[in-house]
């Protein structure tokens, strides 16, 4: 991807817990079967879909980077997992493209459109660059370069055989650090007091900080069946009682439950 737009991406996948259904098989129809999901932002398609991965708590730190079961299947399973919609078909590709097979390929398998798969095999090319290279290699313009397409540190320290903490300090030591972007609420029809915000490794940062007295509320993680209600209550009240005199803000895997909390003021 030579051209970064100047928009927000947005990606948002579903959780799945089949393991807690037993009988039930993994395939995915036009019944509801998630039991959450979670959602990124970014400033690429690649960066908000590698966020969104990680963000599921499955233990991927993103998408590539790391030894997926599906690397170890038969080509006719990895065609069945390609060809049947499964929670783990997005890992189905990424073995796929690792083991050579070509766009046109995976998409006659399974539908999904070349535009998407164009991205996640720019993903695996990058997987590929940093894979021929040490960490002391890498630049400034690649970790930019590397970090916009969503990359997490530590995957950069699994394809340079390096240790996360030796990225971080390599990345700092460089000036690659995250800027804030800031999403509007008001879609620009009136301006909005309560806009919220991610990271990204964008050049312009729009945190505005300031120096009032401020409180972090830590959110839950991906919204699960049976944790939504709970948690939104705690969370409205902690910012009814704090919201008088203090700046208050809110972290979370996904941003509905900022909504719901917004909506309660």
């Amino acid at each position: 991807m030579d051209l970064f737009l100047s928009c927000d991406f947005v990606v948002q996948i579903p959780r799945f817990a089949f393991e807690k259904f037993p009988g039930s098989q993994p395939i995915l129809t036009t019944q509801m079967k998630s039991v959450g999901e979670a959602m990124a932002v970014g400033r690429t398609f690649q960066e908000s879909f590698q966020k969104a991965v990680r963000s599921l708590e499955y233990g991927y730190a993103g998408w590539g980077c790391s030894q997926v079961k599906e690397l170890n299947y038969d080509m006719e399973q990895l065609k069945y997992s390609l060809r049947v919609p499964n929670p783990e078909r997005i890992h189905a590709i990424y073995a796929a493209m690792k083991r050579g097979m070509q766009i046109d390929e995976i998409f006659e398998l399974s539908f999904i459109d070349r535009w998407f798969l164009t991205q996640l095999k720019e993903l695996v090319d990058v997987e590929s660059f940093l894979l021929s290279h040490n960490l002391s290699d890498l630049t400034n313009v690649d970790f930019f370069e590397v970090k916009r397409r969503g990359f997490s540190d530590k995957q950069i320290a699994f394809a340079t055989k390096s240790s996360e903490k030796e990225v971080r300090n390599r990345r700092l030591s460089l000036g690659v650090t995250p800027a804030y972007k800031r999403v509007d609420t008001c879609a620009a029809e009136f301006e909005a007091n309560t806009p919220y915000m991610y990271s990204s490794y964008d050049f312009e940062c729009e945190s505005a900080p300031t120096t009032r007295k401020k409180v972090l509320i830590l959110g839950g993680g991906p919204n699960r069946i049976g944790q939504g209600i709970e948690f939104d209550y705690c969370c409205c009240h902690a910012s009814f009682a704090l919201q008088v005199c203090i700046l208050l803000f809110f972290i979370n895997w996904i941003r509905f439950q900022v909504f719901f909390c917004y909506e309660q003021f």
